[in-house]
């Protein structure tokens, strides 16, 4: 039942949308912010309770999840994205019916997939709710076995029980304090790190190293955990003493199994928690990336963990596992070979194969670098000629134009200053944001043939406009991944040449996935438009042109952009 307006907000939108046909896959809902989509995940699938067992008796084989279950226990063939495969992997196979034989099309992406399949999130919030949802004799969990034993015990057994429930409610607010005065000491410390300095206005992100952990501020933390660990083993010993003496296996009351079953889910839960946060405090594992973040936006702190490397991840759960699997994508290499991906994943016995192309790329697109356009470090100047070059590039093509960026805040400033000005010739600007779903956005866009998408990273590859709908790829900036991200700094330090070895690949296989969103059909016809200086000025500039097919390369001034545009695409 909601709690508070979150849960009623998030529920409001599944019943209108459930009622107006939906099919219950998450991609056709839009869920703003991670409240929201930590409210989805409590209510989905993914919840560890969701069983077929559990659905059938709760909603009568009436639940989205259930139909697709079943129908997925008499196919031939599934097809399932790599969340639900990693899912089923991590928890040996008791998602997906059994299978043997797999293909894995945009292979390119496992090892983004397996870290955040494998990831660790918390937040006070995430604690609170967990709380919440254990309760009290008045609500939550221990509420309704408090009910459901009203009948089945004994007066004393009854005051015992009462007991019990008191003191488990009592320690689960208890650990709940301390777990906010845990967090707590982790903004001083983040506070200490910048000093005292305002965050501004992106995530503060730090690594939990020996480094930091031999702070003396550190200690404070290392304090909160103490009192925070042991109220949480003192909860789960309570829990578990609750759990004994109310009910046994043979208990043949199916209410009362699955309230126990849920309690038990929830104690789970708690220890890995327990275990995540004492390995990022104390006891780190090598294996492991650890950072903590404040979100200034949000004004919320958390905690994250994620392996480190997935290559032995993926020996564990698919290569060892089945009889064959085959890896498909339009990018497995960088710079004409499958090195890269077969030693970030393990596969250096894989056999391998790269097949042509069936688009004839040299009469089908105009790839145009200028060569007079600003670097990227000079803010000022690549941003105005960026909006200018957007403003009559769209003119002559009417739109019909995707612009790709690797910055939000750029995106968002762009379309700002592009917007008057196409407007004057009925062009529309759609923009990612916090607003319509990636998807409609793109039905929106396929629509209008007199617009302009703007996009970051979900549109950089997936997306599929055949035809005139798209006659226009503008790429701002190559796509290379954040350096300070911890992920991204943590498997950089496993390498020689971090930046050659790493960071480069990264990005051409990313450049390569953005080029392929122009061309979908043998007959469409188009031009890339790449605004940043670095692919001419820069050594490694040349690696990214020659990982793209031989397209009419042509470098001439931003100045004539439009004429060259006009006349490749016949206007």
């Amino acid at each position: 039942s909601p709690e508070n307006s979150y849960d009623r907000r998030v529920l409001s939108k599944i019943l209108v949308w459930l009622h107006q046909g939906g099919s219950g896959d998450r991609n056709e809902i839009n869920l703003n912010g991670q409240v929201e989509r930590m409210i989805w995940n409590g209510l989905s699938a993914e919840d560890e309770n969701c069983r077929l067992e559990n659905c059938l008796k709760t909603m009568g084989g009436r639940c989205p999840f259930y139909k697709a279950r079943m129908d997925a226990e008499s196919a031939h063939i599934l097809i399932v994205n790599h969340a639900l495969l990693l899912a089923d992997a991590a928890t040996e196979n008791r998602v997906l019916p059994a299978f043997n034989y797999l293909i894995v099309d945009e292979a390119h992406h496992l090892e983004s997939a397996t870290t955040d399949a494998m990831a660790f999130h918390l937040s006070p919030y995430d604690i609170r709710r967990s709380i919440r949802e254990l309760g009290s004799h008045e609500y939550g969990l221990l509420s309704q076995i408090w009910t459901a034993v009203q009948s089945r015990l004994i007066p004393s057994e009854l005051a015992q029980l009462s007991v019990t429930i008191g003191k488990i409610t009592d320690i689960a607010v208890r650990f709940d304090t301390y777990m906010g005065q845990y967090f707590k000491a982790l903004e001083f410390v983040l506070e200490d790190l910048r000093e005292g300095r305002p965050i501004g206005t992106y995530a503060q992100q730090v690594r939990v190293l020996p480094s930091l952990r031999s702070l003396p501020i550190w200690f404070d933390v290392e304090t909160a955990w103490d009192d925070a660990h042991a109220s949480l083993q003192s909860l789960l010993l309570q829990l578990k003493a609750l759990r004994e003496s109310v009910y046994t296996p043979e208990d043949s009351d199916d209410d009362i199994a699955d309230i126990m079953g849920s309690i038990a889910t929830l104690s789970q839960h708690l220890s890995e928690i327990g275990e995540k946060i004492e390995q990022l405090t104390m006891t780190p594992l090598t294996d492991q990336i650890y950072w903590v973040e404040f979100d200034p936006l949000q004004s919320r702190l958390s905690l994250h963990a994620t392996p480190l490397h997935i290559g032995s991840l993926m020996e564990k759960y698919l290569w060892h596992e089945k009889d064959s699997i085959v890896l498909t994508s339009a990018t497995l290499t960088t710079h004409g070979d499958f090195d890269y991906l077969k030693q970030r994943l393990n596969a250096e016995d894989a056999y391998e194969m790269t097949v042509g192309s069936p688009f004839d790329y040299e009469t089908a697109v105009m790839l145009y670098l200028p060569h007079d356009i600003p670097e990227p470090s000079d803010q000022y100047g690549h941003q105005k000629t960026v909006e200018n070059c957007i403003i009559r590039l769209a003119r002559v093509t009417g739109g019909r134009m995707l612009v790709l960026f690797t910055s939000y805040a750029q995106l968002k400033k762009t379309s700002q200053a592009i917007q008057p000005h196409l407007a004057k010739f009925d062009i529309t600007v759609y923009e990612q944001g916090e607003g319509a779903s990636a998807s409609s956005l793109l039905d929106s866009f396929k629509e209008n043939d007199r617009a302009v998408l703007l996009g970051t990273r979900a549109f950089w590859e997936g997306v599929d406009v055949p035809g005139e709908a798209l006659s226009a790829l503008v790429i701002v900036k190559l796509p290379f991944d954040v350096p300070s991200d911890p992920i991204i700094a943590a498997r950089s330090e496993s390498f020689d040449n971090p930046f050659a070895e790493y960071s480069l690949p990264e990005a051409i296989l990313r450049f390569r996935q953005c080029f392929g969103r122009l061309i979908r059909t043998r007959s469409d016809r188009g031009i890339v438009v790449l605004l940043d200086k670095r692919l001419i000025t820069k050594q490694y500039g040349r690696f990214f042109i020659e990982s793209l097919p031989n397209c009419h390369l042509q470098q001439s001034s931003i100045a004539n952009l439009p004429e060259h545009a006009a006349r490749w695409l016949g206007h």
